[in-house]
């Protein structure tokens, strides 16, 4: 692994790194001029800082607490108060109960050896100190006091562990800790750090949080439907693109504002903000070799290449401001200018209505009615909010008088026992006599997979015949998405529906767990030709 530095497209110098790098980014640590940045590479625990293109520092991040059982267990072995195979058993165990990821390095590697290796490996590292360290997953910068160029940066890094550490640029100090509820996988920073500053972080379990300064923990969420592969953010709105083959735009907040399905899987993602035309966009590269840039849900360009692109910056290089370049999954590199001439113009791809329909109509004059309607309205405002708030108090009583029914019957597609956390929905496709019922069944937990589960059907048995009645339901990963399929036969020749519950079960118990109500729509009548 090596840090390659080119000038144009002449390589200048090379670095060797030791391990894998995971991130890369330049920042102005100093004041000092000439005004040169430094260059932060992130690999395993460790970030090398390189400055006029020479090692200058390299930062350690903070150990973790290592598991006190753990550390007892080592410290006898190291007493040889306990041997290679009780060693080797209660490290197991801790791994069994869900403290992989608290386990060090040591404990990990010595699990993954065969039988006849481990004494040696004991005897080696046994009186050796434990540490546990965790690793880098994402890196970016965030500007610290000021908003020009080349004002300091602060190092903005998420970490294995689920954290967020800021360090200060000069000594390399942790400033502020932020923990997330899972592993950071993308990182996004917008504001100053001595100001006022917002972290939009993208993690592996699929959701997004934001983070302000001051909280140490995320106050918004939002839910994706499938693993992000790319964030960006543009303006106060952040994109994503998924694993699913979309581009997805929410707000801070978490609210959806459109959704774009793409012709191929999402590789990476960048910023294009031209600042010497206010031009700002999304690109997003594509696994069919195109780089795709988008203007808020338009396609305003679409960029060919030789080879997957898996890597992109937009930005200034040499003297031209509007630069891109991207490196290929072959090892290639490809640098692009954009012309000072080009024009950007917006085309919906998406099929639906013309552009003509969002134009507002013409509101007509109000009409007598309307205004003795408004007249009535004000003679009786308070007795009409009285009715009002009546009413709207015996919608909430009914609402949550159901809420609970449902609760207490397992009638939800979403699962309230925190032991089983499910989620179910169901799609019928076709237009009779017979129909494809999909049963879609997802575990909402981050670690714990659900076993031993069954799918059974209520359903009239004068009006439709099920290919399969139960469905036996495989252990289910958390996070995926698990589709069962079965055919509806409709043997009735009234032009009539009904319903079909859906049952999730756990072997040996009666109550299901969550339950599903499939309206069936009504059959067409059956053509013999």
């Amino acid at each position: 692994m090596k840090l390659k530095v080119y000038k144009g497209t002449v390589l200048m110098t090379e670095n060797t790194i030791i391990d894998l790098p995971t991130a890369v980014c330049t920042f102005f640590m100093d004041t000092h001029d000439p005004r040169t940045p430094a260059v932060a590479v992130a690999s395993g625990p460790y970030i090398y800082v390189y400055k006029n293109l020479r090692p200058y520092f390299k930062f350690t991040l903070p150990p973790l607490d290592v598991n006190p059982v753990e550390q007892d267990l080592w410290n006898q072995a190291k007493e040889d108060k306990i041997d290679v195979q009780v060693l080797k058993e209660m490290l197991e165990s801790l791994r069994a109960d869900g403290s992989e990821g608290t386990l060090t390095v040591r404990s990990l590697r010595f699990l993954m050896l065969d039988p006849e290796d481990m004494p040696t490996f004991a005897n080696l590292h046994k009186h050796s100190p434990l540490k546990r360290q965790t690793v880098i997953t994402c890196m970016t910068t965030l500007k610290k006091s000021h908003s020009e160029e080349d004002a300091i940066s602060c190092l903005v890094i998420g970490t294995e562990s689920r954290d967020i550490y800021i360090l200060d640029p000069e000594a390399f100090t942790v400033l502020t800790k932020m923990v997330l509820p899972s592993v950071p996988v993308f990182l996004d920073v917008t504001g100053l750090y001595d100001v006022e500053f917002r972290v939009v972080v993208s993690c592996r379990n699929g959701n997004i949080y934001s983070l302000k300064k001051g909280s140490k923990a995320p106050k918004y969420s939002i839910e994706l439907s499938s693993q992000p592969v790319g964030l960006q953010r543009m303006g106060k709105n952040v994109v994503v693109g998924c694993m699913d083959q979309t581009l997805q735009c929410y707000t801070t907040k978490g609210k959806r504002l459109w959704v774009l399905t793409l012709p191929a899987n999402v590789m990476t993602m960048e910023l294009m903000d031209y600042k010497t035309r206010g031009f700002k966009a999304i690109m997003v590269a594509l696994d069919n070799c195109e780089v795709h840039v988008y203007n808020e849900k338009y396609l305003v360009n679409t960029i060919k290449t030789e080879d997957i692109v898996t890597g992109m910056k937009f930005g200034r290089f040499g003297r031209e401001d509007g630069a891109l370049v991207m490196t290929t999954k072959g090892g290639g590199l490809i640098v692009k200018i954009l012309k000072r001439n080009s024009v950007f113009e917006e085309k919906d791809s998406r099929p639906g209505p013309p552009a003509a329909q969002n134009q507002k109509l013409n509101i007509p004059k109000k009409t007598k009615l309307f205004v003795d309607q408004t007249m009535r309205e004000r003679e009786n405002a308070v007795t009409m909010h009285r009715m009002f708030q009546r009413d709207l108090y015996r919608l909430r009583l009914d609402a949550a008088r159901s809420y609970v029914k449902a609760l207490e019957t397992s009638m939800t597609p979403m699962s309230a026992d925190p032991l089983e956390p499910l989620k179910l929905s169901a799609t019928v496709n076709g237009i009779g006599p017979s129909f494809q019922l999909t049963v879609n069944l997802q575990n909402t937990s981050s670690a714990t997979p659900s076993i031993n589960l069954l799918i059974t059907f209520q359903y009239d048995e004068k009006l439709y015949q099920l290919q399969r009645s139960s469905i036996k339901v495989p252990l289910l990963v958390p996070g995926l998405n698990y589709a069962f399929q079965t055919l509806v036969e409709c043997i009735s020749d009234k032009a009539i529906a009904d319903t079909i519950k859906v049952f999730v079960l756990r072997k040996g118990k009666s109550m299901p767990i969550i339950t599903g109500n499939i309206n069936m729509p009504v059959s067409e009548a059956q053509v013999v030709v």
